[in-house]
């Protein structure tokens, strides 16, 4: 979907310096797990809030997760389909592999200790306690048994595995108990339990003094208490009754991964939604990648489990604290506002919806939020009004990841049920979110929705939505264009940005561009939007080669970006070429960078800062100085090669001066002051904690937005 060219394609001087050296790129995975470690950072920081720290371990947590199912599985593919393609940075994938393992395991060790020497003991003194199980007492113990036996016990499966029984299938990412038995006429046994999805895995108990003789169960997450125990021990402590007659010896903790990146092909798929259901059931079969350890774990244990998983050395992790961290959210349940962040407010639209109709706010003028500063309520609005105003029409949008219990979805299906001709764009291909996305594809179907599972061969990532309404003028469409997913949930941590606007052009631009996702239109020319694939990086690129010839004119070129990531090649060079040239470039990039600052004569005047903090940063923004005339794109892409080229993406022009003042201004500089969150990236991948400097006060900017919102109602223009 190629955008028309505004710009004429200049190609600047071309440099001595060689930008396809391999040493002027950094790998794309060892980035990201710099990104994680950053997470890791403010598990560590004793300026947050415990459980906050705490959540921030279990994140750091749930992301490797999802790097071992995609990115390490996608390695390993290669290894074994004999593909040896160097990363940008001429790593291979052995050596990627390897080097990952190294840095883990440097980072293992720094949970270690953040974990049992610092959140554990600081958990104590606040009177939350994960108790080990000889640390409790008898009634609690008789409790624990008696809700084993009611409970637990019913939804266990020991699968044994000898000469008659085969091994047994371990699904991904669940815990499991590795039991060694001994029987008088088998002798030494072996035996796999899975600990249940079911229930808790920090399960709530009272405190001894509190536990009544008449009390059936007493562990309810609406206890009082904040004992804690974990699930699997309670399971281990009474192996005994899974196993009556037999000696139980030892039971040993394990947690494998397997490969979830599953492809789809499109073209051979007689339905699309019946082959992504299968796929996600074959998610459990996947290859394994990983498998994690107790480390009592015994060798011949271990080799059992390596052998029949069939894995490499490298595969295997043994640590020293417990597996599946992630399930450490679950403490974020417990209510103690003292040691959480403090609840943020965020600003209303000065003008009550009840009012005066959306529509009517933003036919006067453009209306910008910035989420989750500013409130998600006016595209939740902006949806519940269309659905229920009978002037409007149409609706038409996409959705990428929703969540449960959307009350977008549900406004689109009662906008069908009001008679309006709804259609959506519901990628089923949108990582872990399929099964959710499959469900509301149905729901939207029963309802008369006209449902498109996306674009053959692309994922669908833009985010936009167009209300058509008949008007006493005539036709108008109304639009919201988004960085961020139409997910009231997600909308509460992640930073986006929501704009609405009726503007005549663009209107046109979204009707052609729904009419190329659902229909057989091939129109690939756009007024004012810059759609991928095939349009995205010509002009950004295009608009980087004006700033450079700005930069030998006058000398003031200047670029500011934000993104989650950038590794394509394409885009790097072209900064790498801009800063040559002498132009000012500020990257704020959250994740991976495959780009490297402050090289001497390649990348003098580039920086890149990442910010990890309360907030997940999610927006993406694009601003081109050009001498004052200057250009401001916000929209879903990131410069990743996948979304540039297999994926739609979206990116739209802030026209309004106030806006774009509003946002470079108000958004992209405080990014930039901020000396307390910021980590700038080093030339050699690493990252360095921005402070103060000895005069300056301490700024740090998501604090900064969150006081910004109190109090005050968002005008549709702010300034």
């Amino acid at each position: 979907m190629n955008n028309q060219s505004i710009l004429p394609q200049n190609t600047p001087q071309e440099t001595t310096t060689n930008l396809d050296d391999p040493k002027f790129y950094l790998n794309r995975e060892l980035s990201w797990l710099e990104f994680n470690k950053r997470v890791l950072e403010e598990a560590e920081d004793p300026g947050n809030p415990l459980l906050e720290r705490i959540k921030f371990l279990a994140i750091f947590f749930n992301n490797l997760d999802e790097f071992f199912m995609i990115r390490i599985s996608g390695l390993r593919e290669q290894l074994t389909s004999g593909v040896l393609e160097a990363s940008l940075d001429g790593t291979s994938p052995s050596e990627q592999l390897g080097k990952i393992r190294d840095v883990l395991l440097q980072s293992f060790e720094r949970v270690l200790c953040c974990w049992k020497e610092v959140l554990l003991p600081a958990l104590a003194e606040t009177g939350i306690q994960i108790l080990s199980y000889k640390n409790v007492k008898p009634k609690q113990r008789s409790l624990l048994r008696q809700y084993f036996r009611k409970e637990i016990f019913p939804a266990l499966t020991p699968l044994a595995f000898d000469p008659s029984h085969p091994f047994p299938h371990i699904s991904n990412l669940t815990l499991n108990l590795a039991v060694v038995a001994k029987d008088q006429e088998r002798g030494e046994c072996f035996a796999r339990i899975k600990v249940p999805a079911l229930f808790p895995r920090l399960v709530r108990i009272p405190d001894e003094q509190q536990v009544a003789e008449d009390q059936p169960l007493g562990i309810q997450s609406e206890q009082e208490s904040t004992n804690f125990i974990w699930l699997e021990d309670i399971i281990s402590a009474n192996l005994d009754l899974l196993f009556p007659g037999v000696t139980v010896q030892a039971a040993y903790y394990f947690r494998i991964t397997r490969d979830a990146d599953f492809e789809i092909e499109e073209d051979e798929a007689g339905d699309l939604l019946a082959a992504i259901e299968e796929q996600i059931d074959l998610r459990q079969y996947g290859s394994v990648v990983r498998l994690e350890l107790d480390p009592r774990t015994p060798d011949f244990i271990k080799d059992i489990l390596v052998r029949n998983l069939t894995l490499a050395p490298y595969q295997v992790y043994t640590y020293d604290f417990r597996l599946g961290l992630s399930n450490l959210m679950e403490l974020g349940n417990i209510e103690r506002n003292d040691l959480k962040f403090p609840p943020l407010h965020p600003a209303a639209l000065t003008e009550p919806v009840s009012k005066e109709s959306l529509f009517a706010l933003i036919k006067k003028e453009d209306i910008l939020l910035h989420h989750p500063y500013d409130s998600f309520t006016p595209v939740v609005d902006f949806i519940r009004q269309a659905a229920l105003d009978p002037n409007v029409l149409a609706i038409k949008q996409t959705l990428y990841r929703v969540g449960s219990n959307s009350p977008i979805v549900a406004a689109l299906m009662e906008a069908r049920q009001n008679g309006k001709q709804v259609a959506v764009l519901l990628e089923l291909k949108a990582r872990f979110d399929e099964e959710n996305n499959i469900e509301w594809a149905r729901k939207l179907e029963d309802e008369g929705v006209h449902v498109v599972y996306g674009v053959l061969g692309l994922k669908t990532h833009a985010k936009v939505c167009m209300v058509v309404r008949r008007e006493p003028e005539g036709i108008y469409r109304y639009l919201h264009l988004g960085t961020g997913n139409y997910n009231p949930i997600t909308s509460k941590i992640y930073t986006d940005f929501s704009f609405f606007t009726c503007d005549k052009v663009m209107g046109e631009d979204v009707t052609d561009l729904f009419n190329a996702l659902t229909g057989y239109s091939k129109k690939d020319t756009y007024a004012k939007l810059l759609v991928a694939p095939g349009g995205i990086r010509e002009q950004l690129i295009a608009r980087i080669n004006r700033e450079i010839d700005r930069q030998r004119e006058h000398g003031d070129g200047s670029l500011i970006f934000k993104m989650n990531s950038i590794v394509d090649k394409a885009c790097i060079q072209a900064l790498y070429r801009a800063s040559q040239a002498g132009v000012q470039i500020a990257l704020l990039i959250r994740g991976m960078c495959g780009l490297r600052p402050g090289v001497p004569g390649l990348s003098e005047t580039i920086t890149v800062t990442s910010h990890v903090g309360r907030f997940l940063e999610h927006s993406r923004c694009f601003y081109f100085q050009n001498g004052g005339n200057d250009e401001l794109f916000i929209g879903s892409a990131d410069l990743m090669t996948r979304n540039l080229d297999r994926r739609v993406e979206l990116l739209f022009p802030i026209e309004n001066p106030n806006l774009r003042k509003h946002i470079v201004d108000n958004v992209l500089k405080p990014y930039l002051k901020d000396n307390t969150q910021g980590r700038r990236l080093e030339a050699d991948g690493t990252y360095t904690r921005i402070k103060p400097a000895p005069n300056d006060p301490p700024f740090q900017v998501q604090d900064w937005f969150v006081s910004q919102s109190k109090g005050k109602g968002l005008k549709p223009q702010s300034t």
